[in-house]
């Protein structure tokens, strides 16, 4: 299986579209770090405009590289599952539109497996995508930016907060970050898996997954109690962004910030566990449906 897993990484290595999705990601990065570069303290002004004046030292030290990431995660992990979808829904869709699907199939090995190469191969794609991501908006952002005491903006019921989080308090947040934003796009890659199978070339998966994950995430955010309650639990679009959690530090009773804390861990416990039950469930979908499946082309 390792030289299958092998000859699949070359093969996405080969496809024009494995490298957009990595251009993609840089531009967006760099789009953000030159507009705060460049005009950032309007940004706080305006984020900060109901903090009184004893908290404006810290405006200027708040644009620092540590703060710089969190925002473009914020922008940026909506628009990934597209990119990842660009190549997760290629892969067998993609070997039937070539011709060489029934070709693969003949070759000493199971369905199963093959299934599981190709789960592999979009998974260890959506880890690099993701490690990209980090040198780009975390370690070039601290290169440009500094490193500094990070701020959180939260929106909790109808109260705005604002966190603090002391600068040897943040790096280890962002790494777990990082590792659960992997699990949540494994669950894309599982998803564009799963519906390359019905497909003879990859427009239609890559379409239909961006649609389901638009819709989901729009269900995911109205706020209606019967939604909440009978829907929600059930969309990954609701765990998605349950890395921020990360950085939702815990306070005393005296309201200051308890450091290496994590307010709400059994949540984000949680929501790892309902993801990873998403993709066991697509991929052992996948390998049902793909040993079903007749192959003609």
């Amino acid at each position: 299986m390792l030289t299958l897993l092998r000859i699949e990484l070359f093969k996405i290595s080969r496809r024009p579209r494995t490298y957009i999705a990595f251009a993609a990601i840089a531009a967006i990065v760099f789009i953000f770090q030159f507009a705060f570069k460049a005009d950032g303290e309007n940004y706080m002004n305006l984020m900060l405009q109901s903090v009184k004046d004893t908290f404006e030292f810290e405006k200027v030290r708040a644009i620092n590289g540590y703060f710089m990431c969190y925002i473009i995660l914020n922008t940026l992990l909506i628009q990934v599952p597209i990119l990842v979808a660009l190549i997760a829904a290629d892969s067998i869709s993609g070997e039937a539109n070539m011709g060489t699907l029934r070709l693969l199939i003949s070759k000493p090995i199971s369905r199963t497996q093959l299934i599981l190469v190709k789960f592999a191969a979009a998974t260890i794609f959506t880890i690099l995508l993701l490690l990209w991501m980090a040198i780009t908006s975390l370690v070039f952002s601290l290169l440009i930016f500094g490193a500094d005491d990070m701020l959180i903006f939260r929106s909790k019921g109808d109260e705005s907060q604002i966190l603090l989080i002391s600068r040897d308090d943040v790096i280890w947040r962002y790494l777990a970050a990082f590792a659960y934003a992997t699990v949540a796009l494994t669950v894309i890659a599982a998803l564009s898996l799963f519906l390359s199978i019905f497909a003879e070339n990859s427009i239609g998966p890559i379409i239909a997954t961006v649609c389901i994950v638009i819709v989901c995430t729009i269900i995911s955010n109205i706020n209606v109690p019967i939604i909440d309650k009978n829907v929600k639990p059930f969309l990954f679009t609701s765990y998605l962004v349950g890395w921020k959690g990360f950085f939702y530090i815990a306070t005393d009773s005296e309201g200051i910030p308890i450091k290496g804390s994590i307010e709400n861990w059994p949540a984000i416990r949680n929501s790892l566990g309902i993801l990873l039950l998403h993709i066991g469930g697509l991929v052992a979908a996948s390998v049902i449906v793909f040993k079903k499946k007749d192959i003609l082309s």
